[in-house]
């Protein structure tokens, strides 16, 4: 056999291993129980890549896709690690979400190889509560190296997937190493019904998807936004609006949880 093939065959022992028992290196429960039923061991696992995307290809769909992410990592132990190559993190929102500035690292990269290099560089070191890359495409080898690397230290490894052009957001769709694959979208808000205070907004809402999830189940979420601790709710039943769902169930092929 040869150096090569030692080395793919040595890389799958790994993944198989990570794949089959992520679980054990223990798991980032989100709170709430429809989301957690549908994830192996009640949550996200520690130690392992997942990916994240907006539903569309504009800036506020790549926006909501971030805060997701940064509600997930404010709620790990330790500092967070955020790369990319457009510097426009907007601290306020992500503060919003629980990520507080004091526990951010921000690494500003030339192009997106070298995001996933500090990426994976940034996995390796211990006290690392999790990873943050921004990129618009993910190989499969390179997922694999990521997968491996967070392996070593049980940090959480968040992909945001971020795309200018058609044909990276149609590559989202391609086979890679990820545990869970997400899609979010805003929703509208709805208002409070009471008198005198005119239209008065409540909490942002989401509509999010598990597209993929080894070992677990897909579905679809209509959520309120992560709170100031990073914690996602259910969003209130669509009361008396059978046409919203069904249009909602049509376009996506999910019935959306209550």
């Amino acid at each position: 056999m040869s150096k090569r093939s030692t080395e793919l065959a040595e890389l799958r022992q790994h993944i198989e291993k990570l794949e089959g028992h992520s679980h054990a290196r223990g798991v980032l429960p989100f709170g709430v129980a429809a989301i957690d039923k549908c994830l192996p061991g009640g949550g996200l696992a520690l130690g392992v890549l997942h990916e994240v995307a907006g539903m569309g290809q504009g800036a506020v769909d790549g926006a909501v896709a971030a805060v997701f992410a940064a509600g997930i990592a404010a709620r790990t132990s330790g500092q967070v690690v955020w790369c990319m190559c457009q510097p426009d993190l907007f601290a306020p929102g992500l503060a919003q979400a629980g990520l507080k500035p004091e526990r951010l690292i921000q690494v500003e990269a030339g192009d997106e190889k070298t995001v996933l290099a500090c990426c994976e560089e940034a996995l390796r070191h211990k006290g690392i509560g999790a990873v943050v890359g921004e990129v618009s495409r993910l190989s499969l080898t390179t997922s694999r190296r990521l997968q491996l690397a967070a392996e070593e230290t049980h940090a959480l490894c968040l992909i945001v997937r971020r795309w200018g052009r058609e044909k990276d957001a149609v590559a989202f769709g391609l086979p890679n190493a990820a545990v869970t694959r997400w899609r979010v979208a805003p929703l509208a808000s709805q208002t409070l019904p009471v008198r005198g205070l005119g239209q008065i907004l409540v909490r942002a809402r989401w509509r999010l998807e598990l597209m993929r999830c080894k070992g677990g189940d897909t579905a679809l979420f209509d959520v309120e936004a992560c709170d100031a601790q990073g914690r996602l709710a259910l969003a209130a039943p669509l009361v008396h609006r059978p046409a919203a769902a069904a249009e909602a169930e049509e376009h996506t092929g999910f019935r959306a949880a209550s």
